[in-house]
């Protein structure tokens, strides 16, 4: 289990001294994590935990060094950041100094002389791509990171609404290929402004899939890549748009 070093009362007491220090009620920490007032309100009492892409999120908010003792929580260590942080391992090896200065996520704090990076949190959670099916949606909230990436603050408008999973599947092939790793933003779900956009949908049956929104006269479709597979119209009940993929990583084939 996590947090086995960390006491409640400690835990609660560091989220409080955070908030405060922001300038934030409840209900404005809770908007800033896509969360509600009430979580916010028992985890500071420490009636419940806060889930772990959370404490990845106040750790981005809090800045170096509050930030170590967030993520701890979320189970990612040093030695995760190091590894996909190449500008963090360097500036350590260097400088032999705490490196997350350059680590911020909405912070006030963040260097002028290096571009701040935020870490968004890898979900071992899969989306499908057409033809297959992918993890439940509820899977985003529930579920322990496996690691970081660390990517530029103009990258990622919204770190508190973003989350990184995995495809598989081949049906957005050559964009997308099978065990990408794609970067969602949740707060972009409105779908008037995603036709044409690469989103992930999902669907109670099906899960969670990428495809690619178009509207054509009228009729919203969920479109692959590689026209060998079917598209999806959204009047079919029960699809959802999660969120919009703002860009992918993979490695070279």
């Amino acid at each position: 289990m996590r947090r086995l070093a960390s006491s409640k009362v400690e835990i609660s007491s560091r989220i409080i001294a955070l908030r405060r220090r922001l300038g934030m009620s409840q209900s404005d920490l809770a908007k800033q994590l896509n969360s509600s007032a009430m979580a916010v309100s028992r985890w500071e009492r420490g009636i419940q935990e806060a889930p772990a892409d959370i404490s990845i999120q106040l750790g981005n908010l809090t800045g170096d060094p509050e930030c170590w003792f967030f993520w701890a929580q979320a189970g990612l260590h040093s030695d995760d950041l190091m590894r996909v942080m190449p500008a963090v391992r360097s500036r350590l090896r260097r400088d032999r100094l705490p490196p997350l200065q350059i680590v911020h996520a909405g912070s006030h704090q963040a260097s002028k002389k290096k571009s701040p990076l935020v870490a968004i949190p890898v979900l071992p959670v899969v989306a499908a791509t057409h033809g297959g099916t992918g993890d439940p949606a509820l899977s985003l909230d529930h579920v322990k990171p496996e690691t970081v990436l660390a990517a530029p603050t103009r990258w990622c408008p919204n770190p508190a609404y973003t989350v990184s999973l995995r495809v598989r599947g081949r049906s957005m092939m050559p964009v997308i290929h099978d065990g990408y790793i794609v970067v969602v933003d949740r707060s972009q779900n409105d779908r008037l402004k995603l036709y044409g956009k690469i989103v992930v949908a999902a669907h109670k049956e099906r899960g969670m899939i990428v495809s690619r929104l178009q509207n054509y006269n009228g009729t919203e479709v969920l479109v692959p890549e590689n026209r060998e597979y079917d598209s999806i119209a959204l009047s079919a009940s029960g699809w959802r748009i999660l969120g919009k993929i703002l860009w992918w990583v993979g490695q070279a084939e």
